[in-house]
This record gives C-alpha cells, sequence and structure tokens, in this order.
C-alpha cells in the first residue's frame, strides 16, 4: 500500500530517514534519466559528514533531543541506580565496595552519516551542470550545518544550479533574506543566471510535494522533477508501511494541535483500510 499521507510522510522523519534519504536520491536520478539523456546524466554523488549534535537530555524514544539515532547506533536511556547497589567495576580490589554512580547517561559521540546527493553532469565535458541536495538531519544543525552551509556557498559562487528539497520539520531552514510562507517542508531552487535570487516553494503537510524545473545548460529547457512520484517510488519499493509504526506519533518536532488531529485520523483511515 501507498503511505497514508497525500505528501511527504512524516514517519519518515525517524530511524528511517537515512534509508529514505539515499533511496529518493536514486529514485530522482531514475526519474531524470531518460529526461536528459544523452547530453546530460545524472550521477549520485556520496560523502560522509559527521554528525556532531551535542542536545543533552533523552527524548521519548531514548535518543537524544534535536538529534536522529540512526539504526546502527545503539542508544540506552539514562538509568536511575540504587545507591546500595554495585557493578563490577564499582567494587574495589580486596573485596572493598566504591560508591556507586547516582545515574549512568549516554556520551554523545559523532557519526559518521552518509549523504548522497544528484549530481547533473554534461557528458562532453563532464562539466557539474546542477546540484540536487537532499537535506538531512546531520547539515540542519551544529557544526554539520556550518559545513554544509561553506560548501553550499562554493556552489553559489558558481554558475552551477542548485536544487535543494526540505523533507524534515525539524532543524535550522535555509537562511534568505525575507520570509518565506510557513511550511513544515520547502524546495529551493537557485539558478546560476540568477543569483542572488533563490525560488521557494513551501510545501504544507497536507499537500502533495510539488513538479519543480530542473535547469540545464543554455538554450536547453528546464526538465520537470516531479518530486511526489519519487517519493511514491520508494514506497512502492520498499514498502516502507510495512516497516513505519503509525501507532506511534509521529517523531520530533512536535505537530500543531490541527495537525496532530489530522495526521491521527489519516492512520486511522488508513489502518481501516488495511484491515
Amino acid at each position: 500500500m501507498p503511505s497514508p499521507f497525500p505528501g511527504m510522510d512524516p514517519y519518515l522523519e525517524g530511524e528511517m530517514w537515512q534509508e529514505f534519504h539515499s533511496r529518493l536520491a536514486n529514485q530522482i536520478s531514475m526519474q531524470l534519466m531518460p529526461l536528459i539523456a544523452p547530453k546530460y546524466v545524472a550521477l549520485l554523488s556520496k560523502r560522509y559528514v559527521l554528525d556532531l549534535s551535542t542536545t543533552a537530555g533523552p527524548n521519548a524514544n531514548g535518543g537524544p533531543r534535536g538529534r536522529v539515532i540512526y539504526p546502527d547506533v545503539g542508544v540506552s536511556e539514562a538509568r536511575a541506580r540504587e545507591t546500595t547497589e554495585t557493578t563490577p567495576w564499582e567494587r574495589g580490589g580486596a573485596g572493598v565496595a566504591t560508591a556507586a554512580p547516582a545515574v549512568e547517561l549516554v556520551s554523545l559521540l559523532p557519526d559518521e552519516v552518509p549523504q548522497v546527493r544528484v549530481e547533473i553532469r554534461d557528458v562532453a565535458r563532464r562539466q557539474l551542470v546542477t546540484v540536487i541536495e537532499l537535506l538531512s538531519p546531520a547539515n540542519k544543525s551544529g557544526e554539520g550545518m556550518q559545513d554544509y552551509l561553506s560548501k553550499r556557498v562554493e556552489v553559489l559562487k558558481t554558475s552551477t544550479h542548485l536544487l535543494e528539497l526540505d523533507l524534515l520539520r525539524g532543524g535550522t531552514r535555509i537562511a534568505l533574506v525575507g520570509e518565506p510562507p510557513p511550511a513544515p517542508y520547502y524546495v529551493y531552487l537557485s539558478r546560476g543566471e540568477h543569483r542572488p535570487y533563490t525560488q521557494v516553494w513551501p510545501v504544507a503537510l497536507r499537500h502533495p510535494l510539488p513538479t519543480v524545473p530542473v535547469p540545464l545548460l543554455p538554450p536547453d529547457p528546464d526538465v520537470p522533477l516531479d518530486v511526489q512520484a519519487a517519493i511514491s517510488a520508494c514506497f512502492a519499493l520498499v514498502g516502507y508501511e510495512r516497516l513505519l509504526d503509525y501507532a506511534l506519533p509521529p517523531p520530533p518536532p512536535e505537530m500543531g494541535a490541527e495537525d496532530r488531529a489530522w495526521v491521527a485520523e489519516r492512520v486511522r483511515a488508513y489502518r481501516a483500510s488495511d484491515a
């Protein structure tokens, strides 16, 4: 079955994000290839960044607040200890017991997180024409964000087009002069010949993701990227609906009351249709 939601599925913003991030980049590449060949090619480019988020305190799922914990990273909740209980490392030599700690907390270690983007290149000259970035938790906060913004500036100083998909409700938004309409999700397009202006598509939780233009080299026309179709293709291929726990609230950040009620109703209807 498809997602319960007509647009972005907010449940993907949790532990499945990293898998979805890579899968979506691949689907975008596959969708664009027939439209840009043979002059251009849409390649996947992977790099690794350190997620150095250090916001302390566990959230409801046991992970630190403001930080996505990927499936291969084990995190335990803080556990209060009885002051009379000892463990092997708390017992001194010759049978002498040392004082038990009052609490055991999680040390935040940097995660090496893969980041995949789509690069459209001119086949004849291998020229980088357009970069399609899928923002992730690692580049929306902390030092990871600063590293991303530095690389973003490097792109903006060239004639390369930059298309950014921000499909995460949490984290810091792309800084622009002026405020776009409020929305949980955004698509940004900075055309090389139109700098410093950036086209912005705000996307409501209840609406499908848009079909947006992907610019190429002049005089070639833009080609369309159907973002919603790419997400739907990910669902059809992987079956995320079997992996996401719709019995729980969506991952942080917390939604407003109206959105929470709408999400709950969509999930109820979805589960009833699947019964």
